[in-house]
């Protein structure tokens, strides 16, 4: 029974032993990728501030912003083809990419969370007689008319870049929210809750202590619909629940805040073995 008992538990630090290595290179791995985004990031920053000073040249040159008149319909549809192939090679490495049509552009913006690719929206902009939007395939929860009221006929390149920060945030809370119920359907009770925009969440968990289960519900909101992070979160347990349990929920409140919610649980977990 003991040598049982030992081989049992050869086992369990073996299986730990993976997991930590798992979650290292998992980590390193989430590192090089935010490493590389920050470099993609500092790269578009300069590529547009380079953009703004050539289209500025471009404009003093010609003399387009003091004599607009006295060119030609032409020439103006010319600069404006230029601006937008500018345009296009510097927002490539942002993951919006366009490409020219008969009338205008058709933008392709591909959404990712923490170096997983999900999925790319399509707009269809129509450069004459003005800008405006033809079709795309936008969610209808995602505030574009708003964004394109306020951008896309003073500066298109800010427009996509908005619509771009609302479009990963959004998938990024639809994704934490269908990893957590794939992975950690053991732990949830019942069904998550979540609205469209996915910037409410509301579900119940378990969480067990001294060989006892104590049920958990959680509300998480995302006041800022640029982030996949929640601006308010609240976690409660049952009123006659154990004192301890409140200093878990304080807690969790905090973790939810600061970590990717499927990332959270993971992190619970790995707590639980550890105490076990």
């Amino acid at each position: 029974g003991v040598l049982a008992h030992l081989e049992m538990l050869e086992a369990q630090a073996h299986e730990l032993a993976l997991k930590q290595e798992e979650t290292e290179q998992q980590e390193e791995k989430l590192a090089r990728l935010k490493a590389r985004v920050q470099e993609l990031r500092v790269q578009r920053d300069e590529l547009r501030a380079k953009r703004e000073l050539q289209q500025k040249q471009l404009l003093e040159k010609g003399g387009v912003v003091t004599d607009l008149a006295q060119h030609s319909a032409q020439s103006v549809l010319e600069w404006k083809i230029k601006s937008i192939k500018a345009m296009l090679q510097v927002f490539y490495l942002t993951g919006i990419s366009g490409k020219l049509t008969k009338r205008g552009v058709c933008f392709c913006i591909s959404t990712a969370y923490e170096g997983t690719y999900l999925d790319c929206y399509h707009l269809d902009v129509l450069t004459k007689p003005e800008v405006q939007i033809q079709r795309h395939s936008v969610p209808i929860f995602i505030p574009l008319e708003q964004i394109a009221n306020k951008y896309l006929q003073t500066d298109i390149g800010r427009f996509l870049s908005v619509l771009s920060d609302h479009l990963n945030a959004y998938a990024g809370r639809r994704y934490q929210a269908d990893q957590l119920e794939e992975h950690f359907s053991d732990l949830i009770e019942g069904t998550l809750q979540r609205n469209s925009l996915c910037n409410l969440l509301v579900f119940n968990y378990n969480v067990s202590r001294d060989s006892k289960t104590f049920p958990f519900s959680a509300k998480l909101l995302y006041g800022d619909l640029c982030c996949s992070l929640p601006t308010e979160v609240i976690v409660s347990c049952t009123p006659n629940a154990p004192a301890s349990l409140a200093e878990i929920a304080a807690a969790h409140s905090d973790v939810f805040r600061r970590m990717a919610l499927h990332k959270a649980f993971h992190s619970f977990s790995n707590a639980k073995e550890t105490q076990d």
